[in-house]
């Protein structure tokens, strides 16, 4: 990736889902290098445009119109994995199996949830794995199964299940969903650990607390468009909020993360 190219452009996107039109000729670019915040209220299209980044979903084609990850507008899925690591609470839907920490991190090469006999694994792979699991401060969880995990733990290692290919940005979707006070200040320091290490973060939330200090830009959404897009002070005001979320908001700042009243 290059400064030169954004993470994501989009121009005049429009997705409908049904007979909803879920995005709404949207118009939005990120950089490579940027930590963005996208938030809005049920239903504004955060979920929809998660997808159609992931290419899950896929707009009208109109003139005019385009939906460009990383300067293509076309990609085979495992490869962009390589380059853009998605962490969404789907993954959880497949928790029938049982794989053990390390070996749901070692997944992330295959695309899949836990190992299968036909995965050939190689050294690199298992040193990448063992980096990462350093890296989030989850080495113990290594030989730990997968239904023994608390929902923070499970947490970290799908972050690093996202980051074994080395992604240099990494999509968020609604991470701190279920979990405890404790392991919500576990995930916030591995997010933070990894936005001051250069990997670009790029949140799709609606809860204000999961705003690291790193994240610099929100983007404010609202019935299947932007509604407002600059800087946290510029964006995280009573005005904005309440705007975007029909009811009265009032956020408070503190050492960078932000709460509402």
């Amino acid at each position: 990736m290059t400064e030169a190219t954004a993470l994501m452009d989009f121009r005049n996107v429009t997705v409908i889902r049904g007979t909803t039109v879920a995005l709404n000729r949207l118009t939005l670019t990120i950089g490579v290098h940027e930590n963005v915040a996208i938030i809005g209220p049920n239903g504004c299209g955060k979920s929809t445009l998660l997808k159609t980044i992931t290419r899950e979903l896929y707009p009208i084609a109109e003139d005019g119109s385009y939906a460009r990850i990383l300067g293509r507008d076309r990609w085979e899925v495992t490869e962009m994995r390589k380059h853009l690591g998605v962490v969404t609470n789907d993954l959880f839907a497949q928790s029938h199996r049982n794989p053990s920490g390390r070996e749901l991190v070692l997944s992330g090469f295959f695309s899949s949830f836990g190992l299968w006999p036909h995965h050939h694994i190689t050294p690199e792979m298992e040193g990448k794995t063992d980096e990462v699991l350093a890296l989030l401060g989850a080495s113990h969880l290594a030989t730990k199964p997968y239904n023994e995990l608390s929902s923070g733990e499970r947490k970290r290692l799908v972050l690093g299940r996202a980051l074994v290919h080395g992604a240099q940005a990494l999509v968020l979707d609604e991470p701190s969903d279920s979990l405890d006070l404790a392991a919500l200040k576990a995930l916030q320091k591995s997010m933070r650990t990894l936005a001051q290490r250069g990997i670009s973060i790029v949140l799709v939330t609606h809860h204000l607390h999961e705003i690291i200090p790193e994240i610099s830009r929100v983007v404010l959404m609202k019935d299947g468009q932007v509604l407002r897009d600059g800087s946290k002070a510029e964006i995280l005001t009573c005005a904005n909020l309440s705007e975007a979320y029909g009811a009265e908001i009032e956020p408070m700042e503190r050492d960078g993360y932000y709460q509402f009243w």
